[in-house]
């Protein structure tokens, strides 16, 4: 999901940025640069948000669309 489709679907469900942020804890700085993809959301913090958009699968997880992946 990207970072229009994510702000879509909060909108959709009437949540701003700033409540879903602080339901989950959140800070919302960091949310909404994993959503404008200033941060990539490659690990950590903002690898735990960009999962629960939606954004990215979970650690160890292969995205559906991906297909097997082949190691030598």
């Amino acid at each position: 999901m990207t970072g229009e489709e994510v702000k879509r679907k909060l909108r959709e469900q009437g949540i701003t940025l700033k409540e879903w942020a602080n339901a989950r804890g959140y800070p919302y700085y960091l949310v909404s640069r994993v959503i404008c993809g200033t941060i990539k959301g490659n690990f950590g913090l903002s690898h735990q948000v960009a999962v629960e958009l939606g954004m990215k699968p979970a650690s160890g997880t292969v995205p559906e669309e991906s297909g097997p992946t082949v190691r030598r």
